[in-house]
């Protein structure tokens, strides 16, 4: 007559199940946020805390996260489709909506004529970055030819030469990585702030 193997006492599966997830929760969820957390504070410590922009001891924005501007003294960043105001960071994502929604066409249309309005002498095309929203709602940056476009409105609205301008905009365009990853582009708060040191908008 056979007789079946004696199942493990309950304790003796339980203990060692216990001590491995009580080891992997200490080294996942403690140990190696710290460390890789203190490697990046020590390494990169502006981009750790932020990659904050200050003036003076006084926190005005991040290089990662876009700022609403509708001043004609100051370049405009691109749309943004975060809820329930531009630029959320608590709220980041798109307006999916497809190409052949008639609501993206319809807004695209709208910030067409906002800035037609604002600069009804300029004869460029505008700049597709100018009237579609990034996918995260939160990109700082525009195109450099999204800058030049609006040159001569800010030289008009802050009665600078636009030769002045235009050089602000080529001191503050940023290179692609290692000359070949990514395209040109420009920090609109950046420039913005630079803008604000030459010439206090008006």
């Amino acid at each position: 007559m056979k007789t079946s193997a004696p199942l493990p006492r309950q304790g003796g599966i339980l203990r060692p199940a216990l001590v491995v997830f009580a080891a992997l929760s200490l080294v996942t969820g403690l140990a190696y946020p710290f460390l890789t957390t203190g490697i990046a504070a020590a390494v990169f410590p502006h981009q750790a805390a932020g990659s904050l922009i200050k003036q003076g001891d006084r926190v005005v924005g991040s290089e990662l996260i876009g700022q609403s501007f509708s001043s004609p003294g100051y370049f405009w960043g691109r749309p943004s489709a975060t809820a329930p105001m531009p630029y959320n960071g608590a709220s980041s994502g798109g307006s999916n909506l497809g190409p052949r929604n008639p609501a993206l066409a319809e807004a695209i249309q709208a910030r067409i004529a906002a800035l037609k309005e604002a600069d009804p002498a300029n004869p460029v095309p505008v700049p597709v970055d100018l009237v579609t929203a990034s996918g995260s709602g939160l990109d700082p940056h525009i195109s450099p030819a999204a800058a030049a476009y609006q040159a001569e409105r800010v030289a008009r609205a802050r009665n600078l030469p636009r030769a002045q301008v235009d050089a602000l905009i080529q001191a503050h365009t940023e290179k692609p990585w290692l000359g070949v990853l990514g395209d040109p582009a420009v920090n609109v708060l950046e420039l913005n702030l630079a803008l604000d040191q030459l010439s206090p908008a008006r």
